[in-house]
């Protein structure tokens, strides 16, 4: 298993490394203990944190409402809980039965 997720129950909980001001919104893959993540807001009243939601909420095929930030709000590096993702990204293998 990889140390930046891991699942709790049908929730999968991600370690993630943010990039804001990014030119683009894409998943980068691992870096060391969190998912590199690139978000193509500023990290100006929530807005990279907003923008973040959103993203895995439609790469994970959740509602925005299905997507939490446990913690990290003012740091690059967050904790994020996907109730029950329905899909995974491309070319990101999460181990569990359901997948």
């Amino acid at each position: 298993m990889s140390s930046f997720y891991r699942w709790h129950n049908d929730d999968l909980i991600l370690q993630v490394s943010l990039q804001p001001n990014a030119r683009e919104n894409a998943i980068v893959g691992p870096v060391g203990e969190a998912l590199k993540i690139k978000i193509n807001a500023a990290p100006i009243e929530g807005k990279a944190n907003k923008r973040l939601i959103e993203f895995i909420a439609d790469e994970f095929g959740v509602r925005r409402s299905a997507v939490t930030l446990e913690s990290g709000l003012t740091s690059k590096q967050k904790r994020l809980r996907i109730c029950n993702p329905l899909k995974m990204p491309e070319g990101l293998a999460l181990n569990q039965s359901l997948f």
